[in-house]
């Protein structure tokens, strides 16, 4: 301990203490430290400070920090020596010199354990008294923070003093919005009374008190007024809007508007149209909708937008919305700015321009006198509408010279049609006639000019037959339409120049002028024209007729009008008419007799309405389309006049084709054939014959043709027909022709099936282009191995050959072709059949050449298996292993016969060919046979330790072996296999259990054995191990050897165990060993009971074993001052002066000097006492030492620091005096 205390002052401390010691020994210890504290706490008080905290002078320690302002370490400290001062003394202390200090004590205190000692109410009160308004606002908003009902008080409060003292404070605090429980009522008045009129009417919860209030709006600043409106209802938020217009309309309006605008779907559009209505303000409502305007379609509000607009003289405004909106009521918009007569017309001509009013803008316009507004739509806003703009003006009389002047102001903009068809119905057509020809003389070509032009110059009669003839611009059907009622021909001048067959039917039916139409209908060369009057609905079709017969065709000199017409008659179907009509043109020498189209017209017409005619045209007709007349004579069944005509034109074919297809005479074909010998017509009586299945007949004929074309159906028949022979015949003549694969592969077909084998050898020798293989397969496949054998053979198709061979029952043969074949397939096909055939020698030549594919091993096993060839296959996989190709799997199918066949040799070949085993295969072979102990030895191959310790569990009687299963045991990833292991062994043998758990050691939860073991009640069986294992120190290892020492009543190894390893339940083991017959096993309890810091237990069970060393050495190990005093106090009441000395001395850190003495003096026992005494003098005296010699050296340090600084001012006076006098 160091201390600025001076020599004197400690002498005097010694000397006092030396005479207190043997004056009076009672009062030693509490008066020095009183003494050293009066002192010490002038002089320095964190020393002071540290000698209360020792002598818990607990009210002293808690002053001492207040006065240093740590109020934090008052309530460490008062919770570590369960100390309760008096809180609000200390807080009424700190209040008088710190108020801010005060307030962090409040604070510290609210965050207390168990709550704050003190009430925050109280806490309030104690600032208020002292008008600390800042500090008690500061103390409540901090513990108020977490907003519960039951500070709803203090939360009033709060707001009540700052309300009256510090509004802005009040006001901030509401706005944070951190409190939800006080009294609205009451802080809505005091905000009010406080001029705060927004929190007052954001408090209040009447309308009446809200109306009151909310009237102040040059103190409510607008935006937060706008928003509140957002939080009342509908009917709320109307009352005070309402009462916000009756106050101050002009003041107010910009509020009223901005709030309509935020929240128009909650308080309706509606509504706030009618509130603005209601007080005629119509610029709240012009600016209220013009918010709304983009975002609605509702037809009134545009209307009443515009309305608005009109009224606060928003001109522009009017004419923007009527050009652009799309949603207004145009008529009842019309009315309203006709009504309102507005300065500038421009939206009503908006409006009416877009709907379709322009007749009412114009006679609006006109009869105001608006005449300038009229030239400037029609020149500039639409001149697509100056038609209905004239048409207006007419219906109103105005003069003719302003409608000119206005129609030429216009020119080519104006749309002709409607202008013409507004002056036409009004009948003041002639006032365009100067507009008219003003257009066509800058060459207009205008339809709609040139057919208003027309009807003017029709209607004044002025050379009409001109102007239709020549000018090409007018429209035929309108100007034809005109003409109808004035002049009949007119029209038809006009129909005929635009074609218009409809129109001019009409008018010349009308009119009967059936002259005109036959000739127009002649010269048209028109189908539907003529379909049309020649319909048997039209009532004029005769005089029509009648017209075309006499007048129109004798005055045609064109072919393709006549032709047109005679066509138009068949297609009327008049035949009788017509061929009347043509026997005249062609059969009477007439210009056309001659002609080629009207011939084939008249025999077709004949064929149609009168066949018994045709065959008179046949023969005096010459200039006719023979082959085309004849096909339309067979499809009209005709048979023999189609037959004259293709005779008559040398078209045997046709000829011989009708009379197979349609007379079906295959007799006169023949006969015709004989006659024309063509080989054509030979061709077609050979198809018709090979059709009527007439082969060998159809085959001559073929031969007769020289035709070799149809040699594939000729193949086919005679297949069907089995007709090889000729077939033989024909294809030698096909040859002849042709070098096709098809008919030299189906004569060496036909060879086979008549048995010419001989010919089959010599054919293939000479140069041919059959496809022997498919001829080869064909004949294997129907049965004929001898050929195919000899095509095979030809063309060294072993594979083939080797199955062919095998047909014949000629193995060796096909051993021998299947090795120059050398193909898996062959090999098994001729294995397969040796084996069937029991040729087992020839079988097993083919299988070695067969199981070196791994692929088509297991079929040839499958084979062998299914037909009880067990020996055979084992002898053929063990002749397999010493091949140069042998796999992996002639070794594994091997292993598996032999585990269904031959286990003897199993094991053997397991463990001599175990890398080329696929070992889970043959895994899956011994499960199935039951091989136990091969499977185990495959499991461990296979590094399968789990399945193989399973194994020999499972199956212990054949697989299991002690070292076997050691090495497996700690390979296998399955930690539960540990425990069944345990298990296992516990059950069949358990005299290896503790070599088994030694190897296990590392691996298994020690836990869990001891657990297994102790339900088992085998726990000593496995005492070896658990020692080698309770180095790991585990609390079941632990306390099972715990228990077997104490069986046992092995107290030193007890001992040894309790040092070693703690981890196990101390108490419970003191506690069952305490009440030991033996001594040692008592003393081993009490050493627990130390070892687990139950100090008093310890010594109690010590004392009463009278073992007073282990008392005394307990004692000085718990550092518990009580306990070595209460020890010492025992001793004295048992006698025991030597053991009250010894304590003294082991105890000597413990035991206080006072408390020593005391008891010495009291007991008689200052002798044995004596030496303690001398000790703690001897050890003071060198602290006190230590003490004077630390203060000297530092006199000594602070004196000859003052020599140095003499020194150097010394030297610094004589350098500054040398330098003056140098100077």
């Amino acid at each position: 301990m160091t201390t600025a205390l001076d020599l004197s002052q400690l002498v005097c401390l010694i000397g006092s203490l030396w005479s207190f010691l043997f004056t009076n020994l009672f009062s030693l210890y509490g008066l020095s430290n009183l003494w050293k504290c009066f002192i010490l706490q002038t002089v320095d008080n964190d020393l002071a400070l540290k000698i209360y905290i020792k002598a818990r002078a607990t009210p002293k320690v808690v002053a001492a920090f207040a006065e240093r302002r740590e109020f934090d370490k008052i309530l460490i400290y008062s919770k570590q020596v369960g100390f309760t001062p008096d809180y609000l003394f200390l807080l009424q202390t700190i209040l008088r010199s710190d108020p801010q200090g005060a307030v962090n004590f409040a604070l510290m205190m609210s965050q207390m354990e168990g709550g704050c000692p003190i009430d925050y109410n109280t806490i309030t009160d104690l600032f208020l008294q002292r008008n600390l308004i800042r500090e008690a606002t500061a103390f409540l908003l901090d513990v108020l923070k977490p907003n519960l009902p039951e500070h709803g008080f203090l939360q009033t409060k709060v707001l009540e003093i700052n309300l009256v003292t510090f509004p802005n404070v009040a006001d901030a605090i509401l706005a944070n919005g951190m409190f939800s429980h006080y009294d609205r009522p009451r802080i809505a008045q005091l905000c009010e009374k406080a001029g705060l009129y927004l929190r007052a009417i954001q408090h209040y919860t009447e309308l009446p008190d809200i109306k009151r209030v909310i009237v102040n709006t040059h103190a409510i600043e607008p935006q937060s007024l706008v928003e509140f409106f957002g939080t009342l209802s509908k009917e709320w938020a109307l009352e005070c809007m309402k009462d916000l217009l009756v106050v101050n309309l002009r003041g107010n309006l910009q509020i009223i508007v901005q709030t309509a605008k935020e929240y128009s779907e909650q308080l309706g559009v509606e509504a706030c149209i009618k509130l603005f209505e209601q007080f005629k303000s119509y610029e709240g409502l012009y600016f209220f909708l013009g918010s709304y305007l983009s975002s609605s379609e509702d037809p009134d509000i545009h209307f009443k937008y515009i309305e608005a607009a009109a009224k606060t003289g928003q001109i522009k405004e009017v004419e923007r919305v009527t050009r652009e909106s799309n949603f207004y009521d145009p008529e009842k918009t019309k009315n309203f700015l006709m009504e309102a007569k507005l300065p500038d017309a421009r939206p009503l001509i908006n409006v009416c321009d877009r709907f379709g009013f322009v007749p009412d803008l114009t006679h609006y316009l006109y009869t105001n006198n608006m005449l300038r507004y009229i030239e400037g739509y029609v020149q500039k806003v639409n001149p697509g509408n100056a038609p209905l703009v004239v048409g207006q003006l007419l219906d109103d009389e105005c003069p003719e010279d302003f409608i000119k002047g206005l129609i030429l102001s216009v020119r080519s903009l104006l749309p002709v049609e409607p202008l013409v068809e507004e002056c036409e119905k009004r009948n003041r057509l002639r006032l365009l006639t100067q507009f008219l020809e003003h257009l066509v003389s800058e060459g207009s070509q205008d339809v709609h000019v040139h057919n208003a032009l027309g009807k003017i110059i029709i209607d004044s009669n002025n050379n009409p037959e001109h102007f239709l003839t020549t000018n090409p611009y007018y429209d035929s059907r309108v100007v034809g339409k005109y003409c109808e009622k004035r002049d009949p021909t007119l029209a038809v001048v006009a129909y005929r120049r635009g074609q218009c067959d409809d129109e001019l039917i009409n008018v010349t039916n009308k009119n009967s002028l059936f002259k005109l139409q036959a000739r127009y209908v002649v010269e048209r060369m028109d189908g539907e024209l003529w379909e049309k009057v020649l319909d048997p609905e039209n009532e004029y079709r005769r005089q029509l007729i009648d017209q075309v017969v006499s007048t129109a065709l004798p005055e045609s000199k064109s072919p393709e009008q006549v032709s047109a017409a005679v066509k138009a008659f068949m297609t009327a179907d008049l035949p009788h008419e017509l061929i009347e009509l043509l026997e005249k043109i062609v059969l009477q020498n007439s210009a056309f007799s001659g002609n080629f189209n009207l011939q084939n017209l008249l025999i077709l017409t004949a064929i149609k309405a009168d066949p018994s005619r045709v065959m008179d045209y046949i023969n005096r007709l010459d200039n006719f389309d023979g082959p085309a007349v004849g096909e339309v004579a067979v499809e009209a069944q005709l048979y023999e006049e189609a037959f004259a005509i293709f005779k008559k034109f040398d078209l045997n074919v046709q000829a011989v084709n009708v009379l197979l297809d349609n007379i079906r005479s295959i007799e006169r074909a023949v006969e015709f054939a004989f006659r024309v010998e063509e080989d054509a017509v030979w061709s077609q009586v050979a198809k018709a014959q090979l059709r009527e299945g007439l082969v060998s007949d159809a085959i001559e004929s073929f031969i007769r043709a020289d035709d070799p074309t149809q040699f594939l159906d000729v193949i086919r028949a005679a297949d069907d027909a089995n007709v090889y022979h000729d077939l033989v015949r024909y294809l030698l003549m096909v040859r002849q022709k042709t070098k096709e694969p098809k008919v030299d592969s189906e004569l060496i077909y036909a060879y086979a099936k008549i048995d010419r084998l001989s010919d089959i050898e010599e054919f293939i020798l000479m140069p041919n282009v059959a496809n022997l293989q498919n001829v080869g397969d064909r004949l294997y496949d129907e049965a004929l191995y001898e050929a195919a054998k000899i095509i095979y053979s030809f063309i060294s198709n072993w594979a083939k050959l080797a199955i062919t061979l095998v047909k014949l029952k000629q193995f060796q043969g096909a051993v021998d072709a299947a090795r120059k074949a050398n193909s898996s397939k062959t090999w098994k096909e001729v294995c397969f059949a040796c084996v069937d055939a029991e040729e087992f020698r020839l079988a097993q030549i083919c299988g070695l050449n067969i199981i070196i594919q791994v692929d088509d091993l297991e079929e040839v096993s499958e084979f062998y298996q299914n037909r009880g060839c067990f020996n055979e296959l084992i002898s053929l996989m063990e002749s397999g292993l010493g091949l140069e190709r042998a796999h992996m799997g002639i070794f594994t199918e091997l292993g598996v016969l032999y585990a269904r066949y031959r286990p003897e040799k199993l094991m053997e070949h397991i463990k001599l060919f175990s890398t080329r085993l696929n070992i889970p295969k043959l895994i899956r072979a011994c499960d199935e046979q039951q091989h136990w102990k091969e499977l185990t030895y495959l499991y461990i191959q296979y590094d399968e330790f789990d399945n193989a310790a399973t194994t020999i569990m499972n199956h212990s009687p054949e697989a299991w072996d002690h070292m076997q299963f050691k090495d497996v045991t700690v390979k296998v990833a399955s930690v539960e296999l540990y425990y069944k292991a345990v298990h296992f062994y516990l059950q069949e043998h358990p005299d290896l259990i503790n070599d088994l758990l030694n190897v296990l050691a590392l691996r298994v939860d020690h836990a869990r054995v001891v657990d297994i073991m102790r339900k088992a009640g085998h726990l000593r069986l496995v005492k070896p191990y658990m020692v080698a294992v309770q180095s790991n120190n585990v609390a079941a290892v632990n306390e099972a050897l715990n228990e077997i020492y104490i069986e046992e009543e092995d107290y030193d190894r007890l001992r040894e165990s309790i040092d070693l390893h703690d981890n196990f339940d101390q108490i419970g083991l003191a506690q069952k060993i305490e009440k030991h017959e033996l001594l040692e096993m008592r003393r081993v309890a009490a050493y627990i009971y130390k070892k687990a810091g139950r100090w008093k237990q310890s010594i109690a069970l010590s004392k009463k074993d009278n073992l007073y060393k282990d008392a005394m050495e307990t004692c000085s190990q718990s550092g518990d001052r009580e306990l070595s005093e209460e020890l010492l106090v025992y001793f004295i009441e048992q006698g025991k002066k030597e053991c009250f000395a010894s304590c003294l001395f082991v105890c000597y850190d413990l035991i206080r000097p006072d408390v020593a003495l005391e008891l010495a003096w009291m007991n008689n026992m200052i002798d044995f006492a004596f030496p303690y005494l001398l000790q703690f003098i001897r050890e003071y005296t060198s602290k006190v030492d230590d003490l004077v010699k630390g203060k000297l050296e530092a006199q000594n340090e602070v004196k000859a620091k003052e020599e140095e600084e003499k020194d150097l001012v010394a030297q610094q006076v004589w350098l500054s005096a040398n330098i003056f006098l140098c100077h």
